[in-house]
């Protein structure tokens, strides 16, 4: 009988004392040396609710190999019921490959009856006391709802050495449910689900396959779309319906006991076969139910407040980086020095050449007195000589180095011509005029470069100050948290040192609309996906116009603008939660594949975000001029006025004390 069924690459055979001996030297030579086997034997008095190391080691070798065939032959069908038990809640048995069982009615009792609809493959073997050879196969039946009593079905009758029908034994069980209704917990959470009040409103979200047991509430969104599609190739319905408490409890958290609430308490507890919400594909949840392939990813991050800090009275630096204006100054200050240089190299040139034409001159100047002053009189006589000995107007106090000559005239006059002033007068020396124009083009560029960025500056809307990385989050000393366990898992175990930290002070707050007001009050940062954030703002930005036109007395106009940070704490793979061991994983996965190789995802998600993001205010897209932007202006002028009284009551201390 055995031989008739298709072979296997990998075999696991467990076994007892009992029909140990069933498996010898010749029975493996049947099958040829292709096939790899794992076999496993037990005592009669093992207890496998809670096996040997021994036991266990093996049954994971076995599920790691990837055994496709446990041959369960044991002769003590309560010992094969705790094993079963023990191999579905720690998952060291594959589930989902066949089995091949000795009938026991021990195996159908009501404690048990949940395994059998994890495990569907599943062929039990019976034999009739008769004088000659007669067994009956049996399965159970699925797709069949059963509570307390299970009919195994008959799948065919081996005698005289054959099958009467030659049934498949294993064959697909799971590509049509005959439209059995499964149960799907949930709740509203974009872009996911979404819960849609008013039921006779909807045109595509309430279909034939998907009801709610809310009759005045239905569902939209990606997943909801998904299950649709899958529930329509498979053959069956959902009831859709929430857990209690839902709106706070949201996935669920582990209370006292290993008890938990939520969508987890739900699937835990058997109560519903499939879960949406935005499930994260990680360690956490795989422990509690299966989840299908990711099919979608989505961007964790947080919301935060903007503008934690008026940066307005930079609006004049703005235009330079640090590096640039640094550079400005250094210029500033070169030049200026080389200015001072050249006008006291020019000064001293001057000097030395009036020098030398007065002692040129002084001979003639002698002689022109001698000749003279013997024929005129007394007061005549000084007038000459006053006039004989003033120095020549071309020789005199050398004109347009005055700006130059002294350091300080010189920083400022340097620094006027940066600022486009244009000097009193040209220097009257060659070698400063040319490295005066060459500077005339320097400024010219630092300018017009200075004035088309200031004008960028001004021309768009105001700057706002931003928290876009993690470093930023943690220097802005905000407090930070989000909704659910499954969060606070997630940062745990990172092993990102800056996750880690924000693990450590990560504070769960399952109200979000209190959140919201907190990242409002700028207090806050709050931990969601990016879909869901900008949903939030949505919200927000219509709650504020309802409060402005309400009167309320307390009006949101006071609020921070809410910003999502731009960087991704990370993109999370998203996924549909099944029971369990679920028999119909593999095609579920197997659908939203296909579904997601033909872009339906995309669409659905695109449908879902539009009617946001359009009701989403886009604000500050017009660049209009204000006071706040001429903080800038405000703030030079004052500094400006505070020197400028400085320098006065300086000079005038300076005149008192000094001059006077």
């Amino acid at each position: 009988m055995i031989k008739s069924l298709q072979p296997y690459s990998s075999v696991t055979l467990l076994t007892d004392p009992v029909y140990g001996a069933v498996f010898h030297k010749n029975w493996f030579k049947r099958f040829g040396g292709f096939i790899s086997y794992v076999t496993i034997i037990v005592d009669e008095s093992e207890d496998l609710l809670a096996p040997s190391n021994e036991t266990q080691n093996a049954l994971i070798k076995a599920k790691d190999s990837g055994c496709q065939l446990y041959l369960i032959l044991m002769a003590n069908g309560l010992q094969v019921g705790r094993l079963l038990k023990f191999a579905d809640r720690y998952r060291v048995l594959n589930t989902r490959s066949n089995y091949i069982l000795l009938f026991d009615n021990r195996l159908f009792e009501k404690k048990l009856l949940y395994l059998w609809k994890r495990i569907i493959n599943v062929v039990f073997i019976k034999k009739y006391s008769s004088k000659r050879e007669w067994y009956e196969l049996t399965t159970v039946p699925f797709p069949i709802n059963f509570e307390d009593v299970l009919v195994p079905r008959r799948l065919d009758i081996w005698t005289h050495s054959k099958f009467r029908k030659g049934a498949d034994f294993f064959k697909e069980k799971t590509a049509d449910l005959k439209n059995q209704t499964l149960r799907v917990a949930t709740f509203s959470h974009i872009p996911g689900t979404v819960k849609i009040a008013n039921q006779t409103s909807l045109l595509r979200t309430v279909r034939a396959n998907l009801v709610t047991s809310d009759n005045t509430s239905s569902y939209s969104g990606t997943e909801v779309e998904i299950l649709d599609t899958v529930s329509k190739l498979m053959n069956f319905q959902c009831d859709l319906y929430e857990p209690d408490n839902a709106d706070t409890e949201l996935w669920g958290r582990r209370q006292v006991g290993g008890i938990y609430t939520g969508i987890l308490g739900e699937m835990t507890a058997a109560r519903a076969d499939l879960a949406l919400g935005d499930l994260y594909y990680i360690p956490y949840l795989l422990e509690i139910m299966d989840l299908s392939i990711p099919y979608n990813t989505e961007c964790l991050t947080f919301l935060t407040p903007e503008a934690l800090s008026d940066i307005s009275w930079k609006t004049l630096i703005l235009p330079f980086s640090g590096l640039m204006w640094a550079c400005v100054m250094l210029c500033l200050l070169f030049t200026s020095g080389f200015f001072f240089i050249l006008s006291r190299f020019h000064v001293l040139i001057t000097e030395v050449k009036s020098t030398r034409i007065d002692r040129d001159k002084k001979g003639l100047f002698n002689i022109a007195v001698c000749s003279k002053l013997s024929n005129v009189g007394a007061d005549m006589k000084y007038s000459m000589l006053k006039g004989l000995y003033r120095r020549p107007k071309e020789y005199g106090e050398p004109e347009g180095l005055y700006q130059f000559s002294v350091a300080e005239n010189s920083l400022l006059y340097t620094y006027s011509m940066l600022l486009l002033v244009s000097l009193p007068k040209l220097p009257s020396g060659w070698s400063l005029r040319v490295f005066t124009g060459w500077y005339w083009l320097y400024c010219l560029l630092v300018v017009v470069s200075y004035r088309a960025s200031l004008t960028a500056i001004l021309s768009r809307p105001t700057p706002r100050v931003t928290i876009d990385t993690l470093q930023d989050l943690m220097d802005s000393q905000l407090t930070y948290g989000g909704c659910g366990e499954i969060n606070t898992e997630f940062f745990k175990s990172s092993h990102d040192e800056f996750i880690q930290t924000i693990g450590r002070n990560f504070v769960i707050v399952n109200d979000s609309g209190r959140a919201v007001d907190e990242v409002a009050a700028g207090q806050f940062a709050y931990y969601e996906n990016s879909y869901y954030l900008k949903e939030t703002i949505a919200k927000r930005q219509l709650r504020s116009k309802e409060s402005f036109w309400s009167n309320e007395s307390a009006p949101l106009k006071s609020d921070r603008s809410l910003h999502i940070m731009k960087d991704c704490i990370i993109n999370m793979p998203i996924s549909i939660g099944l029971q369990r061991n679920s028999p119909i994983k593999p095609r579920v996965d197997k659908l939203i594949q296909r579904i997601l190789e033909a872009g339906l995802i995309d669409k659905w998600l695109t449908d879902v975000m539009r009617k946001i993001l359009m009701n989403r205010d886009k604000q500050d897209q017009k660049a209009l001029m204000n006071l706040q932007k001429m903080y800038g202006g405000l703030v030079v002028l004052g500094i400006g006025y505070f020197l400028g009284v400085l320098t006065l009551f300086g000079e005038m201390l300076y005149v008192k004390n000094i001059i006077f």
